[in-house]
C-alpha cells in the first residue's frame, strides 16, 4: 500500500487530456486525498503534445513529484516524451490504436488497452478518456462507481444517457485490464484517505474568489495566458453581486478603465501577464500620480515577447518593481500557495485604498494554473478597510474653496472623496499638481508632493512578509524563493535534513517595499544562502543583494527552460554545492 502516487495522462491537445485529469483528480480529491496537479500544454488550441501530471497523497503536497508511477498514453509521443520519468516498477497504460512500444526496460511494464476501440463500440471514440480512467481504477483497486458523482457533475447537462455511457466506458476499461490482460498487481494500491472535504482549485480561481470576497465589483481585462481564467471565473460570478467584467480592446484600456472605476468608488482591478503589464506601465504611473487605488494581477510566463506563453517562468520581478517611469509608491505582493492567493487578493484591495496607490499581486504560471487541494477558506478573516474615504461631505460650504485632495499630511495619505461629494471639487491630472490638484511646476511644490507620496509606505504593515521555516539556529544552508517554488524547496529541505544537513527556508511574500529586516535576520544566521528562482538573471538574488547585502553568501539556483522546479533539482544542487 502507498501513501503517495504520481499519475500522468498525455496525448494530443484537443483529445480530452484535460477532462481525463479533471475527472480523475476531482474524484480522488472528494475521497479525501491531497492533490497537486500541473499541466504541460502547447500555445495553440488544438494539436501538439499535452500532459497532466497529478500527485495524489494521504498528506498535503505542494510540488510536482520527481518521478512517475503510472503513465496513461493516448499516443506514442506521450511514451517517448514522458516514460523517462517512470520509476522502477512503474507502468504504462497505452491506447492499442497507436501500437505502443517502449525501448527495452525490464523495470517498466506496458499494458496495451484499446481505449479508442472500446469507446467507439460504446457509441463514440470521445469516451476513450473514460476508458482510460477505468483502467486506472483497476490499477488502484478503486470501484468504478466512485467516479459517478464527478461524471454526473461533468456531463449531467448532456443528459442521463451520456452519463450512463461514460460510466459504462469506465467499467469497460477496468474490466479489460483485469479480465483480458489479467492485471493482478497490488503494489500500487493507495492507503485510505481521511475522507475530509476540501476544495480543489487553481491559483487563478482563488484570486478571482478573493477579488469577489474583497468587495471588487468591476474587472477590466484583455485575455492572455496564463491570466484568462480570472476573467472567465468572474464573468459568470460578478453579475450575481451587481458587478461586471469588461473585455477591453487591449491592456492599456483595461488598466485605465480600472483606474477610472476605482476613482468613481468601485473596487476594481485588472489581470494580465508580462506582455500586458508592459503596456500598462504608463497607466500604473498615472494611478501613482493621481493617488488612485489600483490592483493588478501579473501571472508570469516565459518571455520575452510572446516567448513561452504556456510555460513557467519568474522573470517579471524587476520590471514589476522598477518598470514604471518616474517614482511612485507601489506595493508588490507574491503569494506562495493557493490559500495565500485568496487572502492576499483581499488584502491587496485594502492596501490599495488605505495607501491610495497601485498594488500588484505577482504570481507565476505554476501557481496560477496548477490545481491543488485547498483546506476550507476562513471567511471570518475577511475585513474590508477603505482607508481615508469620506462619504458624508467635507464641510467648507461657505468658503466654496477647492477640496485639498492632495493635502500634505504627515503620513502621506490624504482624504479621498467620490465624484459628486458635496463641497469636494478638485482637479485630477497626470501632471504634477498642488494640494487641490491644479497643475504646478513650482520646485517647492514638486519637492513637497513627491515627498508626501513617498512617505505613504513608511506605515505599511504586511503580516507575514516572509514565510520562514527555522529548523536550526545557525544553518549550513538557507534556501530562499518566492511564489510557486515553495513546495519544491520545502520537500528538498526535509530530505536534506534527514541526511544530516542543517537547512532553513525563507519564502519572500512582500517583494516591494522589501522586508529588509526580516530577511537580514534569517540570512545572518546562515553560512550559505541559495536563492531558487525561475529566470536566467538571478532577479530575486539581485534584489536581495541590493536591499539586504550578504553578496558573499549568496549562490543562485536558476531554471529557465519553461519547466517548474522539482524537489530533486534543489536537493541535488545543494548536495553538490555542499
Amino acid at each position: 500500500m502507498m501513501d503517495q502516487l504520481s499519475w500522468k495522462v498525455g496525448g494530443q491537445q484537443g483529445e480530452g487530456i484535460e477532462s481525463t485529469g479533471e475527472v480523475f483528480a476531482t474524484t480522488l480529491n472528494r475521497l479525501g486525498y491531497h492533490l497537486y496537479g500541473y499541466r504541460h500544454f502547447s500555445s495553440r488550441i488544438k494539436g501538439g503534445h499535452t500532459n497532466n501530471k497529478i500527485r495524489v497523497s494521504t498528506s498535503p503536497v505542494r510540488a510536482i513529484s520527481d518521478d512517475l508511477d503510472i503513465l496513461v498514453a493516448f499516443d506514442q509521443e506521450t511514451i517517448d516524451v514522458n516514460s523517462r520519468e517512470l520509476r522502477k516498477g512503474g507502468i504504462i497504460l497505452a491506447d492499442a490504436k497507436c501500437k505502443p512500444s517502449i525501448e527495452e526496460n525490464e523495470h517498466i511494464t506496458l499494458y496495451s488497452v484499446p481505449f479508442t476501440e472500446i469507446a467507439t463500440e460504446l457509441g463514440t471514440s470521445l469516451m476513450k478518456n473514460m476508458v482510460a480512467i477505468g483502467a486506472t481504477s483497476a490499477v488502484l483497486d478503486l470501484n468504478p462507481s466512485l467516479f459517478k458523482e464527478v461524471v454526473i457533475d461533468t456531463y449531467g447537462k448532456k443528459g442521463e444517457k451520456v452519463v450512463e455511457n461514460n460510466m459504462k466506458a469506465i467499467e469497460a476499461g477496468a474490466s479489460f485490464l483485469k479480465d483480458e490482460l489479467g492485471f493482478d498487481r497490488t503494489d500500487l494500491f493507495l492507503n485510505e484517505a481521511d475522507g475530509h472535504k476540501r476544495m480543489f482549485m487553481i491559483g487563478n480561481d482563488a484570486i478571482a474568489l478573493g477579488a469577489l470576497a474583497g468587495g471588487s465589483r468591476f474587472m477590466a481585462a484583455y485575455p492572455i495566458t496564463p491570466a484568462s481564467e480570472i476573467m472567465e471565473y468572474l464573468i459568470s460570478k460578478l453579475p450575481q453581486f451587481g458587478g461586471a467584467v469588461i473585455q477591453t480592446e487591449d491592456e492599456i484600456a483595461a488598466c485605465t478603465m480600472a483606474i477610472g472605476s476605482n476613482y468613481a468608488g468601485a473596487r476594481s482591478f485588472t489581470a494580465s501577464a508580462g506582455p500586458g503589464l508592459s503596456l500598462m506601465m504608463e497607466a500604473i504611473g498615472l494611478a501613482g500620480m493621481t493617488e488612485t487605488p489600483l490592483v493588478i494581477i501579473d501571472t508570469q510566463r516565459g518571455g520575452p515577447s510572446t516567448g513561452l506563453p504556456t510555460k513557467q517562468e519568474q522573470s517579471d520581478l524587476l520590471a514589476i518593481v522598477y518598470g514604471t517611469h518616474g517614482e511612485i509608491p507601489k506595493v508588490v505582493i507574491a503569494p506562495s500557495t493557493v490559500q495565500e492567493a485568496f487572502y492576499d487578493t483581499i488584502e491587496a484591495f485594502n492596501i490599495a485604498e488605505e495607501f491610495q496607490c497601485p498594488v500588484i499581486i505577482l504570481t507565476d504560471l505554476q501557481l496560477s494554473l496548477g490545481k491543488q487541494t485547498v483546506e476550507p477558506l476562513d471567511y471570518s478573516k475577511i475585513h474590508i478597510r477603505r482607508g481615508k474615504l469620506m462619504t458624508d461631505g467635507v464641510g467648507n460650504t461657505e468658503e466654496k474653496e477647492y477640496f485639498k485632495r492632495y493635502e500634505l499630511t504627515e503620513e502621506g495619505v490624504s482624504e479621498r472623496v467620490l465624484p459628486g461629494t458635496k463641497d469636494a471639487i478638485f482637479h485630477v491630472t497626470g501632471v504634477e499638481h498642488d494640494e487641490t490638484g491644479k497643475p504646478s511646476e513650482s520646485a517647492l511644490n514638486r519637492k513637497q508632493q513627491m515627498e508626501k507620496r513617498m512617505r505613504k509606505l513608511q506605515n505599511l504593515s504586511f503580516k507575514n512578509a516572509i514565510h520562514s521555516v527555522e529548523n536550526f539556529e545557525s544553518p549550513d544552508v538557507l534556501l530562499i524563493g518566492f511564489i510557486s517554488t515553495r513546495g519544491a524547496i520545502e520537500e528538498a529541505m526535509n530530505r536534506l535534513i534527514e541526511e544530516g544537513l542543517s537547512v532553513n527556508h525563507v519564502h519572500i511574500r512582500l517583494i516591494h517595499p522589501f522586508p529588509n529586516e526580516e530577511v537580514f535576520k534569517e540570512m545572518q544566521k546562515a553560512k550559505k544562502v541559495i536563492v531558487v528562482e525561475n529566470n536566467a538573471t538571478a532577479q530575486l538574488a539581485n534584489l536581495i543583494k541590493m536591499n539586504v547585502g550578504f553578496s558573499e553568501k549568496i549562490t543562485s539556483l536558476l531554471k529557465y527552460d519553461g519547466t517548474p522546479f522539482l524537489p530533486s533539482d534543489i536537493y541535488s544542487f545543494v548536495k553538490e554545492f555542499k
